[in-house]
């Protein structure tokens, strides 16, 4: 059978600072026709940052859709200029939220975070042989952050008590645990 949907219109609903709304009609497989709500937006990095001691380094912030603090691996957007390298995006955002470097970086996966109403893809990268900046770049103004380290026991109770609960960082974990 074939899948595929037939794009018969698009109306852009929303135009904001992180996130596309657009509205397709599509055809149907079967011919006939149905509505689509369609998240659009530029990509993002995530990083499993690890240390000499063995804690994965997370940062704490809030986060206005679940409406609590969240203990989360470093990540953020890819902006415009990053587009054809998240690489670029992947350092920034190490630096920026944890103020580490790391010697290299390795691409783990990269997936859709919701693809079931969102276009959004996610570059996971494993930062190797982490080290203080030289340089500190600046912090986004809207973003307020503490950075943590966590043991594999600690992440064990942060992901119980729901502390840790989003996708991204629990693949991270769940990446770290097979790299021991």
């Amino acid at each position: 059978m074939d899948f595929k949907e037939k794009v018969l219109s698009i109306k852009n609903i929303f135009d904001g600072k992180v996130v596309h709304l657009d509205q397709e009609t599509v055809q149907l497989p079967d011919g006939n026709q149905a509505q689509r709500e369609i998240i659009r937006h530029p990509g993002a990095v995530g990083i499993i940052a690890i240390t000499d001691s063995n804690k994965i380094v997370l940062i704490r912030q809030w986060r206005a859709p679940l409406n609590q603090v969240t203990l989360e691996i470093p990540a953020g957007k890819i902006e415009l200029s990053e587009q054809d390298n998240p690489l670029l995006t992947a350092k920034r955002e190490l630096n920026e939220e944890t103020r580490f470097a790391a010697d290299d970086f390795e691409l783990v996966s990269k997936f859709y975070t919701s693809p079931g109403f969102a276009d959004e893809i996610m570059y996971l990268y494993h930062a190797v042989n982490l080290k203080a900046v030289k340089e500190e770049l600046p912090q986004d103004k809207d973003e307020f952050l503490e950075l943590v380290e966590l043991s594999p026991a600690e992440v064990q109770k942060a992901i119980e008590n729901g502390e840790i609960c989003d996708a991204k960082t629990l693949m991270a974990i769940m990446f770290w645990q097979m790299m021991e």
